[in-house]
């Protein structure tokens, strides 16, 4: 069974890809007791909106996929 990191790298990788659309990725930090510290990257990284996409579409992901994410928190 692959330990919560893992599903969360896995998870990510969708997320990345539309990221990177808009020029943008996100890298995951760490994770600790079911908050997962990411850093948003590119485009996204001195963007306005980077928190509504932190919490409205990356944490969001993140909690339906892997199971025990409690937040998403950014490294910025």
């Amino acid at each position: 069974m692959p330990d919560m990191k893992e599903e969360i790298e896995t998870a990510l990788e969708s997320i990345k890809n539309v990221l990177r659309i808009e020029g943008g990725d996100v890298e995951l930090v760490d994770v600790k007791d079911g908050v997962v510290n990411v850093r948003l990257t590119g485009s996204c990284a001195g963007c306005p909106f980077s928190q509504m996409t932190l919490k409205n579409f990356v944490e969001k992901e993140l909690k339906k996929s892997v199971a025990g994410v409690k937040s998403v928190v950014s490294d910025q």
